[in-house]
């Protein structure tokens, strides 16, 4: 019945204290043209910072202190590369004392110890993610978000400054639906497809992190072809969920995410949150390149959009005749457990098991 060329833009209906939140994003209001002219705005990172929230996409907490972002994205990749530096093992041996011998509660202590440094440092909220070996179990993902919901609390952090990442399957829409009911935020990630996109807003998700780099990636492996920055796959996929957002209302936050290169990010400037790796931070910094918004919500035309609602069958038929979609949430799925494991085994070892 729904056909993929839908969702390439068809017609076809188918310790320091954790400070709070401020009142409102830095990005709010913000709809000014090229700032290379202003003060204190000459690097291209700080004009993008202007017209996009910018997110840090790591576990050092030495490079949050360096770039000033103001979320922060955390993954079982991620952690794992951090918990094998020696700065860090401090935070694993506090997790692995207070589990009370249990290799699950030091590793979701872990995760916790992480977040909350991070919040030590930025000024909003830090996604922490349930396990990947959940993508498939709703009650299982909404368990374990909860818990590591309580273990924040407990330690004085608002849940307000969390956002719990889920894989954006079927089975985890559903328990992030469930879980935003009872104020607990989500952000769904491993997302490559319009349909995963319009089943997290129908389920009213806090947050979707779409995959730029890693739909880029599918793409030059299947055809052989290298794309300009403004034909990515990925910047397109993006610019897609992001017209039909903006044109439906839905408030949805739209955080790009997995990035090749700066070209990328800068053909994204002006989407809601941009999630950016220490490297890519790095070449930003050092750049003075005028940023140009590129996507605006005051200027979206949706007049060839249809507002669509899929039902489990329909996602599911639509997931199936995506390709690259089916292929990389599986392969991130694999990936993230894989690397949870290791952390796991970190930790088992830690309480000589």
């Amino acid at each position: 019945m729904y056909k993929t060329s839908f969702f390439l833009g068809s017609k076809k209906k188918s310790g320091k204290e954790c400070k709070p939140l401020p009142s409102e994003s830095s990005q709010s209001s913000n709809f000014l043209q090229p700032l290379q002219n202003q003060e204190n705005m000459t690097s291209t990172l700080d004009q993008l910072k202007a017209l996009t929230t910018v997110v840090a996409d790591t576990g050092d907490f030495a490079i949050m202190d360096q770039y000033k972002p103001h979320d922060a994205t955390t993954n079982p990749s991620l952690i794992m590369k951090a918990v094998e530096k020696t700065e860090y093992q401090h935070l694993v041996d506090r997790a692995v004392e207070d589990s009370g011998g249990d290799v699950e509660g030091a590793v979701d202590r872990l995760l916790i110890a992480f977040g909350m440094e991070i919040l030590k440092i930025i000024p909003g909220r830090v996604s922490t993610e349930v396990p990947a070996s959940l993508s498939f179990n709703i009650e299982g993902t909404i368990t374990k978000a909860e818990d590591l919901i309580e273990l924040y609390e407990s330690n004085g952090v608002a849940r307000e400054r969390i956002l719990i990442k889920i894989a954006s399957t079927w089975e985890g829409i559903r328990a992030a639906e469930v879980l935003e009911s009872r104020g607990i935020h989500c952000n769904l990630t491993l997302l490559f497809s319009f349909a995963q996109a319009v089943a997290c807003a129908e389920a009213g998700v806090k947050l979707i992190s779409p995959f730029v780099g890693r739909i880029l990636d599918w793409h030059r492996k299947n055809t052989g072809k290298e794309y300009s920055s403004a034909e990515d796959p990925g910047v397109l996929s993006v610019r897609e969920i992001y017209k039909y957002y903006k044109t439906f209302g839905y408030e949805t936050e739209i955080m790009g995410a997995s990035f090749r290169n700066t070209g990328e990010i800068l053909e994204l400037a002006g989407c809601d949150l941009l999630t950016i790796g220490p490297d890519l931070l790095d070449e930003l910094q050092a750049m003075e390149t005028p940023v140009v918004r590129k996507l605006d919500p005051e200027t979206v035309t949706g007049e060839d959009m249809v507002k669509i609602s899929l039902d489990e069958k329909q996602f599911r038929w639509e997931m199936n005749e995506d390709a690259m979609a089916t292929e990389k949430l599986a392969e991130g799925i694999r990936k993230f457990s894989a690397d949870l494991d290791k952390v796991r085994d970190i930790a088992a070892r830690k309480l000589g098991l």
